[in-house]
Parts: C-alpha cells; structure tokens; sequence
C-alpha cells in the first residue's frame, strides 16, 4: 500500500531525510524506531503529503502522492494519527468518532452508527466516556479516541505517531494490541515508535532510523534477538 523508493526531505536548508526506501505492504504491521532528533516524525509529515519529498517517490495504493493535498490522501485511506492526538476537546467522544467519518464516501447513518459500535467494543472506556467532552479525557483515553476516529475513516494505510507517549504500560499494550488488529484485518500500518523493543515484539517488519537515513531493517522478530545491535542506534 506505501512505497517510499530513494525518498529525501528538506526543511529549509537542512536535509532531514536522504534515500529512504520503506515498504509497508496491505495486512503488514511495520514499526520505524529511532533516537529524537532522528527524523521519525517527518517521515511519516512525508508520507502524508504533509511536507514535500525534495527527493525520491512516495507511492499510495499504486499511485504517485506527489501533487496531491494531504486531505485528498486521507480521503482515498491514508489517515495520519499524529503525536499531540488532535481531537476537538469541546466536542463529546461521540461527536469525535462522528467528525472522523464525516467525509468518508458513501459512508451512511447506520454505517456510521455500526462503525462507532465498533470503535466501543474495541476501547470499552469510550463507550462509558461517550458524552463526555474530549479535552475531559485522561491521555490515554484521548490516544484511544484518536485511534478509533483514524479507523472511522476506513484507513487502507494508517500511520501512527509515538502512540505510547506519557501512557501507562497498560494502556500501550491496550493500543499496540488494537494495532496488531488492525494489520491483521488487512491494513498496512506504520508506526513510529521509542519503545523499540515492545514494538518490535509486535510489528511483522522493522527499520531503525538513524541521523535521516535507514540504518537497519528486516522482520522485526530478527532485529528483536539482536537488541544489543538495535539499542546501539538509539542513542
């Protein structure tokens, strides 16, 4: 569903990213580890559309990202879950999971209302939370809305961006385990994660990134038996 082949990205003068080349196939669940500063977050604000490759191509569902506005993408199912969660905090958790679909095609009333049901048995405290107004909600709560409004969105490809971040132990292995879900539906996912090893126990497939360049990849079960060498990247 993604194909990054010999990608770049600039901001500015600095170069960010140089010869990214990334697979994450339909059904595959692929994590990108790395130190801060290694240049995570922009790679997935590249595969969005959200920033500009200056170098290679990004390929969606077969066709060329370039050109096309990032809401366009997300429209066609590549939905980005980026870090900071982005809900609207006046708006109940309902009326968020509601907003994500709102401009789904052909998404119908009583396919929405199944959709939500959904979204409920998968994260329960949203059931329990449903009136109450998103900025109410503790951080992990809010990582569990932000998660089930990207589904509502019928995602081919869905990206996630340091999902675990400031969240009990629990409550990441409650979202990591709602991800594997997701991949093994038949979405390709791709998250950028610190805790590298948990996400590497997780994940079908992994690339460790380092200063802007892929360092290491291959199926992340391997990188995982080999802990010493991948710890050696993250600092």
């Amino acid at each position: 569903m993604i194909q990054l082949t010999s990608v770049g990205a600039r901001i500015g003068p600095i170069q960010i990213l140089t010869d990214i080349t990334l697979r994450a196939p339909r059904g595959r669940f692929v994590t990108v580890i790395g130190a801060n500063g290694a240049g995570k977050t922009t790679l997935l604000r590249v595969i969005s559309n959200l920033l500009p490759a200056s170098a290679g191509k990004v390929v969606f569902d077969g066709k060329d990202t370039k050109g096309i506005a990032p809401y366009r993408l997300s429209r066609s199912g590549l939905v980005h879950v980026p870090q900071g969660r982005q809900i609207v905090p006046a708006l109940s958790v309902e009326d968020n999971l509601a907003l994500g679909a709102a401009n789904v095609p052909g998404m119908s009333r009583r396919a929405l209302n199944d959709g939500i049901e959904r979204e409920y048995e998968r994260f329960p405290i949203l059931r329990e939370r449903a009136s109450t107004a998103g900025g109410n909600l503790s951080g992990g709560e809010q990582q569990m809305l932000a998660i089930s409004r990207a589904v509502l969105m019928r995602p081919k490809v869905l990206i996630l961006d340091e999902p675990s971040l400031g969240l009990a132990p629990q409550v990441v292995a409650l979202i990591l385990r709602a991800l594997r879900e997701m991949a093994d539906s038949g979405v390709a996912v791709i998250l950028v994660e610190q805790l590298a090893m948990m996400a590497l126990a997780i994940a079908d497939d992994a690339y460790v990134l380092r200063q802007g360049k892929i360092v290491l990849s291959g199926a992340a079960s391997e990188l995982r038996g080999d802990a010493a060498v991948v710890e050696s990247y993250l600092t």
